[in-house]
């Protein structure tokens, strides 16, 4: 395979030219910093078509509005995409924690009306900042209540409960002139493994995908999807050899040409070890293209100018060489550009009902679950918050903060906090607690044998414990009471603070 020689400014034989506009209009990379640097700009001006957004890039929103003004300065109709799920994954609100639940509180309330108004006013915001292009909602059904990756990013275990709210989530946030990007297909809910770090496979049978994983992205479709993201998935069932962002037979013959989709398809981030540590990550994206991928999704980590030019030479190489048609990467780029010329005329026909920027803590006090285990007293004085922290999975990030102690050390003055990790946890949190009432914060209870051994040292010490699930509630309540919230959100965390007063 040739290569093409540039320089770091892009000057070269091939630079202007369609087939490297094209090459570099499939790219949806990162950058470092809260402004819009140079060179990101000037790739801009040389075809790139897209740009995304991460949490290393936010700091307010005035800040994001100011900084895709800089970028729409070069080129109006340019996508600027984000990861906002809302819920547990949030970059808008990656200081603070989310103003809006996640998916999993949503399915808990189970109102499509509901979740069409949430995700309607975060499309406002992220619209308001000139964000048009948002990589959700989460389709996948939570069938493996094990899975290190999706949890609470689902809507629900159930495939008609998440279809339904899939479609609501997309119908709601299109309404605000931004679009959807249905993820993970062919659906990463059965998975126990995290394709940041390996290949996850799903061994089930063909009619079990069909029945239980894809109607959820037909529902998606159906409701006008202008995107689908995939997985970095090995489903032997469709194809033995390729995950799901490399497969033709998924991308192609599935996707499109089963499921009629003609949106665009974007991949999941090109970097995860699913990807980069088993093909490498220039031959992935290649791979990708050539499957049927229009975009590809880059900078989660390496997010600087040599990488954008290393995969703009790559597809260029590919093409010239023959291992990549040129026509697939004209049609993946046109496919790019379609979509952007849809945001700008989509901020004149969004949708200018009044706000309601209360819709999220209204959201999540209604998913809360309380189940009062034993009789004890109303909390009225100053507590202790005990939080048991698992390690954050990497679409989550460590940088958001979650519980329930601010609010509560708001509400009751004097409360005080501390966060809790590993063997002895409960023990060091009793000490801590020094005799007054605990608030046992804890994150998906079932997967953690360390977790489930601090509630217990605590329960036995103290009975009148408060324990808040704030991930999946698989374990059987405990705690007095047990309150569930379905997500770790910033309103999550308000909407039980003011449970565990109430009493």
């Amino acid at each position: 395979m040739t290569t093409l020689a540039t320089t770091a400014s892009g000057s070269g034989s091939a630079a202007g030219d369609s087939l490297t506009r094209d090459a570099l209009a499939v790219l949806q990379p990162g950058f470092d910093g809260t402004t819009a640097p140079d060179w990101v700009r000037r790739r801009i001006g040389e075809g790139l078509a897209s740009v995304a957004l991460f949490g290393r890039n936010v700091v307010s929103e005035d800040q994001v509005t100011a900084l895709t003004a800089q970028l729409r300065a070069e080129r109006d109709d340019l996508l600027v995409a984000i990861d906002e799920e809302s819920g547990d994954v949030t970059r808008l609100d990656v200081r603070t924690g989310s103003a809006f639940p996640g998916n999993h509180a949503l399915g808990a309330v189970d109102d499509p009306a509901l979740t069409r108004a949430v995700a309607r006013e975060l499309g406002r915001r992220l619209a308001a900042c000139g964000v048009n292009f948002d990589w959700a909602p989460s389709a996948d059904v939570n069938a493996n209540p094990d899975n290190p990756v999706i949890g609470v990013r689902s809507f629900g275990a159930s495939t008609d409960l998440v279809a339904r709210h899939t479609a609501a989530w997309v119908e709601g946030l299109q309404s605000t002139g931004v679009a959807a990007c249905t993820k993970h297909f062919p659906g990463h809910g059965d998975t126990n493994v995290d394709s940041h770090h390996a290949v996850p496979r799903i061994d089930v049978d063909a009619d079990t995908l069909h029945e239980r994983e894809l109607p959820p992205f037909r529902a998606a479709i159906a409701a006008g999807t202008r995107a689908v993201m995939s997985a970095h998935i090995l489903v032997p069932a469709l194809d033995p050899d390729r995950p799901g962002t490399l497969s033709r037979r998924i991308l192609t013959e599935l996707l499109r040409e089963e499921l009629g989709y003609q949106g665009l398809i974007v991949t999941d981030g090109m970097e995860m070890r699913a990807i980069s540590g088993t093909y490498g990550l220039e031959h992935g994206v290649v791979l990708a293209i050539a499957a049927g991928a229009d975009a590809i999704c880059v900078g989660g980590g390496l997010c600087d100018e040599g990488t954008v030019l290393g995969l703009r030479d790559a597809l260029v190489a590919a093409v010239r060489s023959g291992d990549l048609p040129e026509e697939r990467l004209a049609d993946a780029a046109a496919r790019v550009r379609r979509l952007a010329r849809w945001t700008a005329g989509a901020r004149e026909r969004a949708d200018h009902t009044e706000p309601d920027p209360a819709i999220g803590l209204v959201a999540a006090r209604r998913a809360l679950t309380v189940t009062r285990t034993g009789a004890a007293a109303p909390v009225t004085g100053p507590v202790f918050v005990a939080r048991f922290a698992p390690e954050a999975n990497i679409a989550v990030g460590d940088e958001t903060p979650w519980g329930v102690a601010a609010e509560l050390q708001r509400l009751l003055p004097g409360t005080a906090a501390g966060s809790f990790t590993g063997s002895g946890a409960g023990t060091e949190a009793l000490a801590a607690a020094d005799g007054r009432r605990i608030v046992a914060v804890v994150r998906d209870e079932h997967r953690h044998d360390w977790m489930r051994a601090a509630l217990d040292t605590l329960l036995a010490a103290r009975p009148d414990t408060v324990v808040v699930e704030m991930g999946l509630p698989q374990a059987p309540p405990r705690g007095t009471p047990h309150i569930a919230t379905y997500g770790a959100a910033r309103v999550c965390g308000t909407a039980a603070a003011e449970a565990v007063v109430a009493g």
